[in-house]
């Protein structure tokens, strides 16, 4: 009778066990105290080369510095089952080089009955000559619908994440892909092939890819965008631009390609540390307008000298109006609002101050900063679950009252997230601001920074707060 499962965390139980029978095998050699060198990696290999019935290995031997020699035994071995349809090989440093990737793609060429493969190769010394010949093997696999692919941390450039893309465009039933390629040299010439290769692979649904930290620049990012915009069928995606010197021409031409995505319902976008500004920051935004499928949103835009939000940003994010939940990060912008500093006659009570402000802010129809991103969260209807960062910008009274305006436009608000530390707000900015949670009548939980503000006497604010009828979670920091 063939068993079904077998899990080890021994070399030696396993190569004294009766496994040659097994249709499915994990193993687990991550032990510290285990030393696996070149040598047991091959026995190993030899060792799962008489499993002629495999059809689901899981191999985790990260951190044991077993080189190319190593891989080159383990899948010498692994060449004989044929029959293998999941993999997963987790070798992260373990000072494999191009030589032990050849080897690795030179097996990848047999297994075409694989359907879904997990290959972790971050943390090597692994260069583009190799990523060449890994992408080789790859595009023989034809029957391949779920990919993770971890690169980074590696020494590949431009060339060979160009011919990487071209051969993952040959596997046109990849419905799921993970790639993860930050923290190498692919530059605008590797990001612009890799978009081109994954815009032919039109069957993809679910795509995660990270290029952090790899100079991509503002042509990477747009023909990325532009590829990407050729995966129509693409529901989720997670997309990490980290630290790529990309300016507003770059973040452009990332919008508009996305913007052809009208299939997306769930987008993670990480554009943190560029400089897309705020022409860059409207035109993204206006890109992704157009994906009104959107239901689930995280982007990332933080410290990218946005300074003064543009109406049309505004206007843009108001056009998501199937936006559940919104993460929204724009910390570190120089955001304020023009005249962020209140100047107005003498009142004789707090409150007829405010309710004057309150009516100009609103009524202004030349809003900036903001304000007129208040005015497109007012327009989501539908918004349930908001995290927004706007920490060390300078917006002041005059733009957390028009923020303030928009949210209380948010009547399906159930937990809010808001941090507003650092930014010269006073007292009746502050005041305002928790008015207008008020209105959000199914608001359960709120957490609110407003530390190193202008503040004088904030301890009312909590009392305000408690006046929501629904809340039963409320963290205010100040």
């Amino acid at each position: 009778m063939i068993q079904q499962n077998n899990y080890f965390n021994d070399l030696e139980k396993f190569l004294s066990s009766s496994f040659s029978s097994q249709l499915t095998i994990h193993i687990n050699l991550t032990n510290m105290f285990q030393e696996i060198d070149a040598i047991g990696v091959s026995s190993l290999g030899s060792g799962l080369g008489k499993c002629t019935n495999l059809t689901n290995l899981t191999l985790n031997i990260k951190n044991k510095k077993i080189g190319d020699e190593g891989v080159l035994g383990l899948c010498q071995g692994l060449g004989n089952c044929s029959n293998l349809s999941k993999l997963a090989l987790v070798l992260k440093n373990n000072k494999i080089g191009d030589q032990g990737v050849k080897g690795l793609g030179l097996f990848l060429e047999k297994c075409t009955n694989l359907s879904n493969l997990q290959l972790f190769l971050s943390n090597n010394q692994i260069s583009s000559i190799g990523v060449v010949d890994l992408g080789f093997g790859l595009g023989k696999c034809i029957n391949l619908s779920n990919l993770r692919l971890t690169l980074s941390d590696n020494q590949i450039c431009s060339f060979g994440v160009s011919s990487l893309g071209s051969y993952l465009g040959k596997c046109s039933n990849l419905s799921n892909l993970e790639l993860d390629l930050s923290e190498n040299q692919i530059g605008a010439t590797g990001a612009s092939d890799l978009g081109s290769g994954l815009g032919l692979c039109i069957n993809l649904q679910n795509l995660a890819l990270d290029l952090n930290e790899n100079k991509i620049s503002d042509k990477g990012a747009s023909v990325l965008g532009s590829g990407l915009g050729q995966c129509i069928n693409l529901q989720n995606l997670t997309l990490d631009l980290y630290l790529n010197n990309i300016g507003a021409i770059g973040a452009s031409g990332l919008g508009f390609g996305l913007g052809k995505c009208t299939n997306l319902s769930n987008l993670t976008l990480n554009l943190g540390y560029n400089q897309i500004g705020a022409i860059g920051a409207q035109d993204l935004v206006s890109g992704l307008g157009k994906c009104t499928g959107l239901s689930n949103l995280t982007l990332q835009l933080q410290n990218n000298k946005i300074g003064a939000i543009s109406a049309g940003f505004g206007t843009a994010l108001g056009e998501c109006t199937n936006l559940t939940n919104l993460t929204l990060d724009l910390r570190e912008n120089q955001i304020d609002d023009y005249n962020n500093k209140i100047h107005s006659p003498k009142y004789n009570t707090l409150k007829d101050k405010f309710i004057d402000i309150f009516k100009k802010t609103c009524n202004n129809k030349n809003k900036q900063g903001v304000s007129v991103l208040g005015s497109g969260l007012g327009k989501c209807a539908h918004l349930s679950n908001l995290k927004l960062d706007l920490s060390s910008n300078q917006i002041g009274d005059k733009g957390i009252l028009g923020l303030a305006s928009g949210l209380g436009k948010c009547t399906n608000l159930q937990n809010l997230i808001l941090d507003l530390y650092k930014n010269q707000i006073g007292d009746i900015g502050a005041s305002g601001l928790v008015s207008s949670f008020g209105k959000c009548t199914k608001l359960l939980k709120l957490k609110l920074n407003l530390v190193k503000n202008q503040l004088n006497t904030s301890q009312y604010l909590e009392v305000k707060c408690l006046k929501s009828k629904r809340l039963v979670a409320l963290k205010l920091f100040y």
